[in-house]
């Protein structure tokens, strides 16, 4: 974990800690490189252990973290609610925990976010965008592992029916008991070193543990139940039938890869090409917390990146490989070590990061970040270390953002490798390859399965499709075995419990020698893969401010580029000769395209001010006596700074969308346009 501060002292009192981690990540690499099964209990213990002194290390630099660096999340959350940025769905009936509705700020946020993902990733890096289906049959899931394994573990209150996701609730009721002044040292260190084992143990482990100490429901003390897996994915039926069975997606990422044939296509057979999808995806949590970090509704901005996984170099990557970047890389976490900044093309190079399109893609991911408003230094891309990477993974970082939750994974980017079209082709029967040209022609041996429906459904009818279907599905060993039985004469196959006779004419097989210019190959995916309210919450956090002056005014400092209005057009006061000036402004805005607010309401402007600065309005348009004269002119006040200049109305267009696209900065207009004094004085009386 990046330590927050430099102090000398506060190193001397970390460097033990530190020094623990590495000795005990030492052993494991040792057991590691001995090629110890992980299964081993003596490896199990190890990484326990390590995980033991990981969390030593974390809780002290959290110890030792500046007063600065925190947040009055509450104040920031009542203002949050209190302006509608979003609020619990339902909330009349009582709400419903884990959704959540956007209010008008929030969904103007959300939508100038997504805006610049698209511009971002798509249209820069000519993306082909789908829209998929949320309600997917199951045989898709089951291919993609979501049906067997997207489970966590549950326990219920054995009067009410409650329902707690089990390794929260262990663990919230173990730091409850480490928390007692009358703990001994014994049980102390017994609890500390069962807490980093929680996300590793299965039911029964969880059971013992809870029986040990004596857990009940933290709602009524009722006893809870044995613990059971629960799948997180919301089921449904497809049809009035009920007989197709579905869910609703997990993820976005599947939709993509179903289509991937005809996405290849589409690309004229080239690779490397990505595919992009935003959409809304659904987890049913047993028990979600954390407000907008855990929710059972959210939505997602997903890339697949389809690649030749003999060749992952990237033709663009120089254009990110001078970024200096905060990697926790797995190496840093066994070593005790913080996190280290490092310059991308380094991180490539050293192999660090597995290849150049991850790098790219890290890259990337690091600009649009700081983009639309997450702060640099409470950003970090954290290496999956292996023993939680999936099997099939080349290499994976989360890009981790600080909040007053402790650092949350916003962001995943992984090399999945040919996993998850491999799974679609088994299911399927589809092949979902691409093909690559050789050095020079060859001839291989080439297998042909040939079911002839014709002649099928002479004999079969309706079931013509099925059975032709599971004919040309066959393997080679299986279809060499049937073509040699009929030409002894008929063969009996079974398909879902019925009988069909094949005759020599339905079915044939054959092995022919072919000259090829190309080999076919299962493409690499590179998933880069954004949760878009978890991005959003980290902003609010990082960009929430308190007036010194005044502990009551509170406001966010995001970008012009993703705030909801741009700007906001506030009279003096409720001069009648202030209001053609306020219809032609706005006019003026519209027709450039630019969101704003109008503040006719009565109270100081001091006040109004305030209320635009609540909902991270950048800039306020004051319409004032000045403006009745020739040249016609208005004040520009800028949020952060209280500074205001005085500009013509009809450059105010010009010099907002400047300033809500970057291309200018508010201190390069500062050197343009004179400053208007009198307003930062009064400003400084209120």
């Amino acid at each position: 974990m990046a330590t927050p501060m430099s102090d000398d002292n506060v190193e001397k009192i970390l460097e033990p800690f530190r020094t623990a981690v590495k000795v005990q990540g030492d052993r494991v690499k040792e057991m590691k490189d001995n090629n110890v099964n992980k299964d081993d209990p003596d490896f199990k213990q190890a990484i326990s252990e390590l995980k033991l002194r990981k969390k030593a290390l974390e809780d002290q630099i959290t110890k030792w973290m500046p007063k600065e660096e925190s947040i009055d999340r509450l104040k920031m959350e009542d203002l949050l609610k209190r302006r509608f940025f979003y609020d619990q769905s339902f909330s009349i009936y009582g709400g419903v925990n884990g959704l959540y509705d956007y209010g008008p700020m929030g969904c103007a946020i959300k939508a100038n976010v997504l805006a610049e993902w698209r511009r971002h990733f798509i249209l820069e890096e000519q993306m082909l965008e789908v829209d998929c289906s949320m309600l997917t049959p199951e045989i898709v899931l089951k291919a993609s592992g979501h049906v067997d394994r997207f489970a966590d573990f549950m326990v219920k209150d054995v009067k009410t029916g409650e329902c707690f996701r089990a390794d929260h609730l262990i663990e919230a009721q173990l730091e409850r008991l480490l928390k007692a002044k009358d703990i001994n040292p014994e049980k102390k260190a017994e609890i500390e070193r069962l807490l980093p084992q929680i996300d590793n143990m299965k039911g029964p482990d969880m059971q013992k543990v809870i029986e040990q100490y004596k857990m009940k429901s933290p709602v009524t003390n009722n006893d809870l139940s044995e613990p059971v897996t629960f799948n997180l994915m919301f089921a449904t039926s497809i049809g009035p039938t009920g007989q197709v069975k579905g869910f609703l997606r997990p993820e976005t990422a599947q939709g993509i890869f179903v289509n991937f044939k005809r996405l290849l296509e589409f690309n004229q057979g080239r690779l490397p090409f990505a595919a992009a999808q935003i959409g809304n995806s659904f987890r049913n949590e047993i028990s979600p917390r954390s407000g907008l970090i855990r929710v059972r509704e959210f939505t997602m901005a997903e890339i697949e990146h389809f690649v030749d996984p003999t060749d992952k170099s990237h033709p663009k990557f120089e254009t990110v490989a001078d970024l200096q970047i905060q990697l926790y890389s797995a190496s840093n976490q066994m070593s005790g070590e913080s996190a280290q900044v490092v310059r991308l093309g380094d991180a490539v190079n050293s192999k660090l990061i597995n290849n150049e399109t991850l790098g790219y893609f890290i890259g990337r991911i690091y600009q649009f970040m700081t983009k639309v408003g997450v702060d640099k230094r409470k950003l970090r891309f954290r290496q999956h270390m292996s023993n939680e990477m999936a099997h099939y993974a080349c290499d994976c970082w989360d890009a981790e953002c600080k909040t007053s939750y402790g650092w949350v994974e916003c962001v995943g980017c992984a090399d999945r490798s040919c996993y998850d079209l491999t799974q679609h082709m088994k299911f399927s029967g589809e092949r979902l390859v691409a093909e690559r040209p050789l050095p020079a022609p060859k001839k291989v041996q080439v297998n042909e399965v040939q079911a002839y429906a014709n002649v099928i459904g002479k004999s079969f009818g309706k079931d013509t499709a099925t059975i032709t279907k599971h004919l040309q599905q066959l393997s080679h060993d299986d279809a060499r075995a049937l073509h040699d039985k009929l030409e002894q004469g008929d063969e009996k196959i079974n398909i879902d419990g019925k009988e069909f006779a094949i005759t020599r004419k339905m079915f044939t097989f054959r092995s022919i020698e072919k000259t090829v210019q190309v080999e076919e190959f299962v493409p690499s995916v590179i998933e880069p893969s954004f949760g878009i309210g978890r991005i959003m919450y980290a902003m609010w956090e990082h960009n929430f401010r308190i007036r010194p002056e005044d502990e009551q005014r509170t406001y966010f400092t995001l970008p012009p580029l993703i705030t909801p209005y741009k700007c906001v057009i506030l009279p003096l006061s409720g001069n009648e000769e202030f209001k053609p000036y306020v219809k032609q402004i706005s006019a003026i805005l519209i027709q450039a395209g630019i969101s704003h607010k109008i503040d006719t309401s009565s109270g100081t402007i001091g006040r109004r001010y305030s209320r635009s600065d609540e909902i991270a309005v950048p800039f306020a348009i004051t319409i004032d006596f000045d403006t009745l004269k020739q040249p016609y002119s208005v004040t520009l006040r800028e949020r952060d700074t209280f500074k205001q200049i005085r500009v013509k109305i009809d450059e105010i267009a010009t010099i907002l969308q400047g300033l809500s696209t970057g291309t200018v900065t508010w201190g390069e207009l500062c050197t343009q346009y004179p400053e208007f004094v009198e307003q930062q004085t009064t400003k400084e009386q209120q």
